[in-house]
């Protein structure tokens, strides 16, 4: 038996020393959580956590709704349901100057709607929205900085995966953290929007205006949408009333995507079958993190080292805000390094328990953290989104898409401070559910 403070640092020397030899993240927390209990307090339990963590956690109920939402992704992507959403933006905006950019934002906020994975509406959207772009004389640094940005929505407008994992590991109830996200993604669909327009009127060059679409080309728009709103408001309006749970809503957005997808004839067998093979190795590797970070957790919790890392800050005299602005700074730091999923199950059980320490809304605080994640998708080195586009626009360098990033980082941090200073904007919805 070790000191427990030993014992957590050296648990995460033999973590990230196993990230560094490229081991995936899941086997790495999992192997290190093992191996800190086998040390701290015999191997005895840590050969019971073993057997008995996977089991419990690939049986859990409320699991359901991580298989339930990639799914939906994964069909969402085969249906053309992002054109379409492109498509009415462009018929309503694109006349004027930053139009199609605006247009892009508006159609990744409502594939979000039914996605909730940043990588999936990036990738939709480069195909769609970039090309459109870029044939109006759009700078591919505004073309690519927009898609790659809008694509972060995917990570806060419900349904979220992020948001679902963080309500997993901290036992929060996932519908209300999903509702909480609402109005900062609608938020940050006005910050980016405004965003544009500030690139679109200091060099008028880099967004043209598109033609201006008749009105009834735009009323023909819109009824390729009907299939989004109801998917979206069934889930939201479903969760919002208590009608299901988030598993369930997981399922009924599944089923849905998938009749729209039969309907309209977009999906046939084969779409189908790529698109759950897609569903399921993605599930199995979200598993395998969540089993690992759950395990790393109890490695934790035996060391006391949550309740040390509270303590140590009580004593440096900082005030709350403090403490919490140097997390979301460390939050910012990580997320030019590490992967979405990776950062949210490596120190949501650290960070969790000071905030509750310190007297933070849970839900508040699951907002925030995803919030800050999110902005890690699009700086650099990592950037997810960024390099996720790259790979699909590889005529535009990643200098150029981390430059057209910048003014959406930018409108990032403005509302991780109106959120901070506002937290109305993240609880108001929530308190009005039953």
């Amino acid at each position: 038996m070790i000191d427990g403070g030993l014992a957590a640092i050296g648990g995460f020397v033999a973590l990230f020393g196993l990230a560094v030899l490229r081991v995936p993240v899941g086997f790495a927390m999992l192997l290190a959580g093992l191996g800190g209990i086998a040390a701290t307090v015999g191997v005895g339990p840590a050969a019971a956590i073993a057997l008995q963590s996977p089991l419990r956690t690939l049986t859990a109920h409320d699991m359901l709704l991580i298989p339930m939402f990639i799914a939906m992704s994964a069909l969402a992507n085969h249906t053309g349901l992002g054109r379409e959403l492109y498509g009415a933006g462009q018929a309503w905006a694109g006349h004027r100057r930053g139009g199609l950019g605006l247009a892009t934002i508006l159609a990744s906020a409502g594939f979000a709607g039914i996605c909730g994975s940043s990588v999936a509406s990036t990738a939709a959207m480069a195909r769609v929205a970039l090309p459109e772009m870029r044939a109006h004389g759009y700078a591919p640094r505004l073309a690519a900085g927009t898609v790659a940005a809008g694509g972060t929505l995917g990570i806060l407008i419900p349904p979220s995966l992020v948001l679902a994992l963080y309500g997993l590991l901290t036992e929060q109830d996932i519908g209300k953290l999903f509702i909480a996200g609402l109005l900062p993604g609608l938020l940050a669909v006005v910050l980016y929007g405004l965003a544009v327009s500030w690139v679109a009127r200091r060099d008028p060059g880099a967004a043209p205006r598109a033609p201006r679409t008749p009105w009834r080309g735009r009323l023909v728009s819109l009824r390729g949408l009907w299939a989004v709103l109801l998917i979206f408001a069934g889930i939201i309006g479903g969760l919002y009333l208590g009608v299901f749970a988030p598993s369930e809503a997981g399922a009924m957005g599944a089923l849905g995507v998938a009749v729209v997808g039969l309907v309209r004839g977009r999906l046939d067998a084969r779409a189908v079958r790529a698109g759950l093979t897609e569903a399921a190795r993605t599930a199995a590797s979200v598993m395998v993190v969540l089993i690992g970070a759950l395990v790393f957790g109890y490695f934790l919790a035996l060391t006391r080292a949550p309740q040390m890392l509270v303590a140590m800050l009580a004593d440096t005299g900082l005030p709350p805000w403090g403490v919490m602005a140097a997390m979301l700074a460390g939050y910012l730091l990580l997320g030019c390094v590490l992967d979405t999923l990776a950062m949210i199950v490596l120190t949501v059980p650290i960070t969790y328990p000071v905030a509750m320490a310190l007297g933070f809304d849970p839900i508040w605080f699951g907002v925030v953290v995803t919030m800050t994640v999110e902005i890690g998708l699009i700086t650099p080195p990592y950037g997810l989104n960024v390099l996720v586009l790259n790979t699909i626009a590889r005529d535009v360098g990643l200098i150029d898409i981390y430059r057209g990033v910048a003014p959406f980082v930018c409108a990032d941090l403005v509302r991780l401070i109106l959120i901070c200073l506002l937290p109305g904007i993240v609880l108001w919805l929530p308190s009005t559910m039953g």
